[in-house]
């Protein structure tokens, strides 16, 4: 497997494969994945745009993952941006990068692509801070908080419910730029960059 930066136009190109591991990983029903289509489509037109996608020998999607700089009038940002006060809106949200999503299929899961795919996005990120979103999970079975904690993410907020979906999400967040990767840790860098 290799992990590759992508400009927008090869997200744009792949978009089918994106949300076929999206809807994948999420468990998101088909008429969900639709929507989510447009919405990645228009993503990728935003300021500070970045991408990685981890493809498989033969070529196809294993993962990805992509952000960009969070501002006002984005609906992630505003929907956060009213549950903090104001000391924690200036420190999360004054200069963040946003981890839009960071996906892996179910299939390929558990053998670094997740964190290698995070570590390289965090390191093109432009910003201060950077927040994400996840599913509350139990923190010591779920791949994807253990994944957030060894990456230095800690509570922004928590059991944060955004309107159009019944589940609860924790808000985490770390400040930039990512410390220098330990030499104990087996972490490949990106092919191609």
């Amino acid at each position: 497997m290799r992990l590759v930066p992508w400009q927008p136009d090869d997200m744009l190109r792949r978009l089918d494969d994106v949300v076929s591991v999206y809807g994948e990983a999420m468990g998101y029903r088909a008429e969900l994945l639709q929507t989510r289509r447009g919405y990645i489509g228009a993503h990728v037109r935003r300021a500070g745009f970045r991408a990685v996608a981890t493809l498989t020998t033969d070529g196809h999607l294993a993962g990805f993952g992509y952000g960009y700089v969070s501002g006002p009038g984005q609906w992630w940002h505003d929907q956060v941006r009213s549950a903090l006060d104001e000391p924690a809106r200036r420190h999360w949200l004054g200069d963040c990068f946003e981890v839009v999503e960071l996906h892996v299929k179910p299939s390929a899961q558990g053998h670094g692509i997740g964190a290698r795919q995070l570590r390289a996005l965090l390191s093109m990120a432009d910003g201060a801070t950077v927040l994400l979103s996840t599913p509350e999970a139990d923190e010591e079975k779920s791949r994807a908080w253990r994944l957030y904690r060894r990456f230095g993410f800690s509570d922004v907020l928590r059991d944060f419910i955004f309107p159009g979906d019944e589940r609860a999400f924790a808000i985490l967040g770390r400040e930039l730029p990512l410390a220098a990767r330990p030499a104990t840790e087996d972490v490949p860098g990106i092919v191609g960059i």
